[in-house]
């Protein structure tokens, strides 16, 4: 999972690639980059924050009227600056790109570039194979505006057929323009805005996520569909196709925990798809445990802050922000180890013996993946003398890894992979335990909004990988590549 965008403007567009960056820092704390064009890439990459990396000096030598800009949450490939985007490659003409997503074949994509092309591969990431088949496909050049557009979705075509799992790709050919496309199941969320300027002209942005719009002036013109190539020229000329549509099944887990509740993805508001998971949520709770009211309801800050809310208003008992959460503290989903996760729980959160001591504290997080962080979390709740403690997740038991960008690697590391329900409420120490059903999470996101999703992407609930590609055979051998890689094998 990562942050991207590309901006096309009428003015130099890295002060607005860099504040996009800050708007997107959710979606990835270990790496970020920017890359601009005038006749040649302007480059600065950097390991860390947003904040750590961009200076004023550096936003001053990053010109251009185009961009495009990554902040990485690393799934695939190491943590090198080697590994870190936008990526670039000189022939045809210089193509830049940048990727979010993962591909559950590039062992076998690598290798054709590597040993069939004898091409060199210059970091471990999966988006350099997506750059070297996208600058394959553009081997021909025209004059023709129309014509080049064409070029270009054929080249596309090549990635849509070779390429399986998930991409959301924006990118920049010098000379040419912005490029942008997605995936035929489109998995990875892909929005695009669009702001006027006073001579009639026109800017567009494309990005993971609506959060910078309003910021910046754009906007919002929906999303890009699965399979659609969008294309600035040079001289602001919009083109749109969708080439390569398949069935629509975006990640439902962007709107249970990676999204900012502020986004609108695929025509469906973030923060009411949380309002109404906690409202099935509670009706649940009601039906399972009917003589249990709880004093109070607890979010485990931010992700779960709408849903709680929401729960208990359905419940009709008091909401409260049981556990302050320091805001300079990074998310801890997406830190690189258990270890550092546990300890960062503790850094993070502090708990309001006001508002828990001798009640029946309900706990509402956004999911429980490994366990460690609900169970640290659970720990601090017992510490400030709570009478009970209850906990319910948003989502659903997470049972299988994602191989579409999500940092689930192997059943190994999931909790309810391995541990029956009783013996997960054991593990974390709660009174009672209770998870959001399955349909209640997808009626949660769909029930609203003028979306065209069909079935969305839940693999690592009910083990259906969209794409297709992967028996249990190659799910092992994923397992084991990412645990190699983590383990700096």
């Amino acid at each position: 999972m990562c942050g991207i965008v590309g901006i096309f403007s009428h003015e130099p567009v890295a002060a607005e690639l860099h504040d996009s960056l800050i708007h997107l820092q959710h979606r990835g704390q270990d790496a970020a980059g920017i890359l601009t064009c005038q006749e040649r890439f302007f480059v600065k990459h950097g390991l860390g924050l947003v904040r750590e990396i961009f200076n004023s000096e550096d936003i001053v030598r990053l010109h251009g009227n185009m961009g495009i800009a990554h902040t990485r949450y690393p799934t695939a490939g190491g943590y090198s600056l080697t590994d870190v985007q936008p990526l670039w490659i000189g022939s045809p003409f210089g193509v830049a790109l940048a990727h979010n997503g993962n591909l559950v074949n590039y062992a076998a994509l690598a290798t054709e570039i590597t040993q069939q092309k004898h091409r060199h591969l210059n970091s471990t990431i999966d988006s350099e194979v997506l750059l070297h088949l996208l600058a394959d496909g553009l081997t021909y050049t025209a004059d023709d505006e129309e014509i080049f557009f064409g070029k270009l979705c054929d080249a596309v075509q090549l990635i849509f057929t070779k390429a399986q799992g998930s991409y959301s790709i924006v990118s920049v050919l010098i000379g040419k323009g912005l490029l942008a496309f997605r995936d035929p199941h489109g998995i990875r969320p892909l929005v695009f805005g669009e702001r006027g300027n006073p001579n009639g002209t026109k800017d567009y942005i494309v990005a993971s996520e609506t959060t910078m719009f309003h910021a910046l002036g754009f906007e919002s013109k929906g999303d890009v569909q699965p399979g659609e190539v969008v294309f600035v020229n040079r001289s602001g000329k919009l083109f749109r196709k969708i080439i390569n549509k398949k069935q629509f099944s975006p990640c439902i887990f962007e709107y249970v925990y990676f999204a900012r509740p502020d986004s609108t993805l695929d025509e469906v508001s973030v923060y009411r798809a949380r309002l109404r998971m906690g409202q099935n949520l509670a009706r649940q709770w009601k039906k399972k445990y009917p003589d249990t009211i709880p004093d109070v309801v607890i979010p485990a800050p931010f992700t779960s802050n709408t849903a709680a809310l929401s729960f208990a208003h359905e419940l009709g008992v008091r909401y409260s922000e049981g556990l302050y959460k320091n805001p300079f503290i990074g998310r801890t989903f997406i830190m690189p180890n258990g270890k550092e996760r546990s300890r960062s729980v503790r850094y993070k959160l502090t708990p309001q013996k006001t508002e828990i001591q001798n009640k029946k504290v309900l706990v509402l997080d956004d999911s429980i993946v490994r366990g460690t962080t609900c169970r640290e979390i659970i720990k601090m709740v017992k510490e400030c003398g709570s009478k009970e403690i209850y906990f319910t997740s948003a989502c659903p038991p997470i049972i299988n890894p994602c191989f579409y960008g999500i940092d689930m690697p192997t059943r190994d590391e999931l909790i309810a992979a391995k541990l029956s329900h009783e013996e997960i409420r054991e593990f974390l120490g709660v009174d009672k335990l209770l998870y959001q059903d399955l349909d209640d999470l997808v009626e949660a996101v769909t029930r609203r909004g003028n979306h065209q999703i069909e079935k969305p992407c839940m693999a690592c609930m009910n083990g259906c990988y969209v794409t297709g590609g992967l028996d249990e055979k190659t799910i092992q051998q994923l397992q084991c590549s990412r645990q190699n890689e983590k383990a700096g094998v």
